[in-house]
């Protein structure tokens, strides 16, 4: 049977066309938008489509065969996100749109995010936390989340805890991790970030880490059933600029939080270098294990290697992963598993 032309493969199979490696994406219609995606930066970078026929264009890049990869249509005069018509699969970008994405033919979800029948579920509580002026705002919402274990447990931390929670779905993670016995059990506390404030309140804020001693810890230590923190028993998780901030904890705070994940951790910035990496090329070394993943396609991917490179240099325990995927949510909630297996095994 001969090949369909790539009109009527776009239109019979949607976007994206993909061949092997070769992903093609296209638009119909008398001119073309901007396509922007994970690979290429963004509206920072913005990609031209090329002239495939009459009244039809497209865009053609290579992945790797269990590739993630979120991508949209951009209007550079309005500034405005444009739906493909040719995907349907969309999913919210934590900002102000929605972009589309796909899976290579070899990638996909985590077989850990759905609910598994006979496991039982850890019990998930709502609080509204006193903030005491260490944080915008008088109170910050905090869900607690106690495993279906009887025994103390430690207590991990979560930044972004209301992205980890709904767009991660890491409380049932972390459920069928336990039943599988693939980590020991262990609590969260997940703390929902400050919107307009988060960029201030875990670019290294030391008014961020008293929120969490004074106010958050005290909380959880209430509520659930945990170990003692001495020796660093607890831990701390987070993405982006919440990675960051988790470094920064474990640095900070080694005593306590002696288990750091951090996701695609925002380590550099345009022109200088965040203080964490003073605090690991000068400080002397606290006794903390460490976890880092990165995105082959995160445009941090780089600031991640730089900040493994020096790590290592410095005698640091670390583990380090790059992954198929760019900066989202959904790359980090497929490769979490294996960040906490590493830590909790």
């Amino acid at each position: 049977m001969p090949s369909l032309p790539l009109p009527a493969k776009a239109r019979v199979n949607g976007n994206p066309v993909i061949e092997g490696e070769k992903v093609i994406i296209t638009w119909q219609g008398r001119t073309a938008p901007r396509l922007v995606n994970d690979l290429h930066g963004w509206e920072d970078n913005p990609q031209t489509m090329q002239r495939a026929g009459p009244g039809l264009w497209s865009f053609s890049m290579r992945l790797v065969k269990d590739a993630y990869l979120e991508y949209g249509f951009f209007d550079p005069k309005s500034g405005e996100y444009i739906a493909d018509p040719l995907n349907q699969r969309r999913i919210w970008n934590g900002g102000n749109s929605y972009n589309n994405y796909f899976y290579m033919p070899n990638g996909g979800p985590s077989p850990l995010l759905k609910p598994v029948p006979g496991v039982v579920p850890g019990k998930l509580n709502k609080f509204q936390v006193p903030t005491n002026d260490f944080i915008t705002g008088t109170k910050r919402k905090v869900i607690l989340y106690q495993p279906a274990v009887k025994e103390p447990v430690p207590l991990v931390v979560v930044y972004d805890g209301s992205d980890y929670l709904k767009r991660a779905r890491l409380n049932i993670i972390v459920d069928n991790l336990i039943a599988q016995k693939r980590v020991r059990p262990f609590a969260m506390a997940f703390i929902k970030d400050g919107g307009r404030s988060r960029n201030l309140e875990y670019s290294c804020s030391e008014s961020t880490l008293e929120f969490v001693v004074d106010c958050v810890i005290p909380l959880a230590q209430k509520q659930l059933s945990l170990i003692s923190p001495n020796g660093g028993a607890y831990g701390v998780v987070g993405a982006s600029l919440g990675g960051l901030m988790a470094l920064y904890t474990g640095l900070r705070l080694p005593n306590l939080f002696g288990k750091v994940i951090s996701q695609s951790g925002a380590f550099t910035f345009s022109e200088y270098e965040s203080v964490v990496v003073d605090l690991v090329r000068h400080k002397p070394r606290p006794k903390i294990d460490i976890w880092m993943d990165a995105g082959l396609y995160d445009w941090l991917l780089e600031s991640n290697q730089q900040m493994h490179t020096l790590l290592k240099e410095k005698s640091y325990k670390v583990k380090y992963r790059e992954f198929s995927g760019g900066h989202n949510f959904t790359s980090w909630r497929n490769d979490i598993w294996r960040g906490l297996e590493a830590l909790y095994r």
